[in-house]
């Protein structure tokens, strides 16, 4: 069994939906079974709103030894997309890796569903209405007003079930008629006003194919497809709170439904600082070129989180210490990248890469030699052992930790300054060289044998330690670093597109990483030294390596 999956079984903390269930559980009810589901619209990529959902409903699955079913609620063939339905399928395996079952589909139940349509024309609860759409608004009221009556409403039995045959056999246009529940026009909540169940859509499904004609909406379908598969409790987030009446009213006013019927429970969604989750926004910005698809690193995807590096188990941590809550909130992201740094911390070897390099000559020493030193790979994680280090007479630092004038209190490198370089030797600066326009491209330093680390105490203490790379025995690399997507706070779904970071993403060339990078591949995570956490991404290649920023060492995401 898997770590993550170990980590949702054994939790301690009891949320309101657990309390629920274990009273479900002490009353026998659903014969003590739980059996939950997620169901996404294939219409996109699933976002890490979309995760809390997964895992809450996987999570209490398994807590209670119970079921947990992916179903997709694809009854809109309009909006979906096969190649969604294989990106949200691998998201959940990556999510919930000890679930085996195949993904279950609305589209599977459209049979059924239709016969509990004629169940309820035939009761009385349901109409054909051939209203425009412009009529149903103007019909429908207000939240301060009651709506009105169709002149359709009280069509009878056998004219509503004449038309919605005819319906599905393709007999007439889109818009030209609709199925409606007959509940309550002058409800307060505008939800039971008659809402429509069924429309007409001559569009081919990537399912059914041609079969229907007709689509059940998404509030009707949703209560069916849950009670057919046996849910127990329908878990979903706070916007369906308004949904739940026409949720019970269906399932009450089914004969195969009624007598136990699903429960629906709403919980708190998930908003993060710093980040656009809406769905339809992510969308908009894939296709206006506004970031590199989907599953872009620094998109709050699913797809993009798990090519960012992030890993299952720093993101149940996240979401159990965020909680299971009614209230709705805003959670720092901060607080999301503290619990990927402390997911890795012990599991991610340690390597150095000089992002911004610039040589080091070291004069004296000796021309052509190359020795190995001693290096730990995890300072947390002492089992991880050591590596092999080369050290020749050329060597790159980052070109911020030189400087030639510096301010006070810059312990760095700098004209006769000496600085420790991290498991390797003192070098102190003679001398630099400047190329035209008066950037400086070499340093000249001279290194103290006696102080070669591990070796014993040295009288001399030095207050700066380098990172650095061996210029002969190193790998070129591109490195991105990432920021925050959106620039600040003040944003909403009118103007969020002018308050995108333009410096989100930044890439670096020619960066100089330690050779036995070569060791590893796509998908493996390191600590670079003073840097943050990366990894090795897809778009790597035999010959060139790509690393993603996962997270910096710092709370924040700043790029010097």
């Amino acid at each position: 069994m898997s770590e993550n999956t170990n980590n949702i079984e054994n939790r301690e903390s009891v949320n309101f939906i657990q309390k629920i269930i274990n009273e479900d559980i002490t009353n026998g009810k659903y014969n003590k079974r739980v059996h939950t589901r997620f169901p996404p619209e294939p219409n996109g990529s699933l976002h890490i709103g979309h995760a809390k959902s997964i895992c809450l409903n996987y999570g209490l699955a398994m807590k209670n030894n119970g079921k947990f079913n992916l179903r997709f609620d694809d009854t809109n063939p309009a909006t979906e997309d096969e190649s969604f339905v294989k990106s949200i399928v691998d998201d959940i395996r990556w999510l919930c890796p000890e679930w085996k079952d195949e993904p279950l589909y609305a589209s599977d139940y459209f049979d059924k569903m239709y016969e509990c349509a004629v169940e309820l024309i035939n009761k009385g609860l349901a109409y054909i209405d051939d209203l425009s759409s412009e009529q149903m608004r103007e019909y429908r009221g207000t939240l301060t007003e009651p709506g009105i009556e169709s002149p359709n409403r009280n069509r009878s039995k056998e004219e509503s079930l004449d038309l919605f045959t005819r319906m599905k056999n393709g007999e007439f246009k889109n818009g030209e008629y609709v199925l409606r529940a007959k509940i309550d026009m002058s409800s307060p909540n505008i939800n039971m006003r008659d809402p429509i169940i069924y429309r007409i859509m001559h569009i081919a499904h990537h399912n059914t194919g041609d079969k229907w004609c007709i689509y059940p909406m998404y509030d009707y379908a949703h209560p069916i497809e849950d009670a057919y598969e046996g849910i127990t409790h329908s878990i979903c987030t706070l916007e369906f709170e308004d949904h739940r009446p026409f949720y019970d009213w269906v399932l009450a006013n089914l004969d195969d439904f009624k007598d136990e019927p699903t429960q629906q429970i709403e919980f708190a969604k998930l908003y993060l600082t710093k980040t656009m989750m809406g769905k339809r926004y992510l969308k908009q910005m894939v296709e206006q070129g506004l970031v590199d698809g989907w599953d872009d690193p620094r998109m709050p995807t699913i797809s993009g989180i798990r090519r960012r590096g992030y890993t299952p188990e720093a993101l149940y941590k996240f979401l159990e210490d965020v909680g299971v809550a009614k209230s709705q909130s805003v959670v720092d992201i901060a607080m999301l990248e503290n619990a990927i740094r402390e997911d890795l911390k012990e599991k991610a070897p340690r390597t150095m890469a000089v992002l911004d390099p610039i040589k080091v000559i070291i004069t004296n020493y000796p021309e052509g030699q190359v020795e190995y030193l001693d290096a730990e790979n995890n300072a947390e994680n002492e089992a991880m052992g050591t590596r092999k280090i080369p050290f020749s007479r050329e060597i790159y630092i980052e070109r911020d930790d030189f400087m030639e004038n510096p301010p006070k209190k810059y312990f760095r490198l700098f004209p006769g300054n000496e600085v420790r370089l991290r498991y390797a030797y003192f070098i102190k600066c003679n001398d630099f060289k400047k190329d035209e326009n008066g950037n400086v491209v070499e340093i000249y330093c001279t290194y103290d044998p006696a102080t070669k680390s591990g070796t014993g105490f040295t009288e001399r203490k030095v207050k700066g330690t380098l990172h650095w790379v061996d210029a002969n025995n190193c790998i070129d690399a591109t490195v991105r670093l990432y920021n925050y997507m959106m620039e600040a706070e003040d944003y909403d779904k009118t103007n969020f597109l002018e308050k995108l970071n333009p410096n989100s993403k930044i890439i670096l060339e020619n960066c100089k990483l330690e050779k036995n990078i070569m060791d590893y591949k796509i998908g493996d995570r390191f600590q670079f030294l003073r840097h943050g956490y990366f990894i090795i991404d897809s778009d790597s290649t035999d010959n060139h390596y790509v690393f993603n920023q996962i997270v910096s060492l710092k709370s924040s995401f700043a790029v010097n």
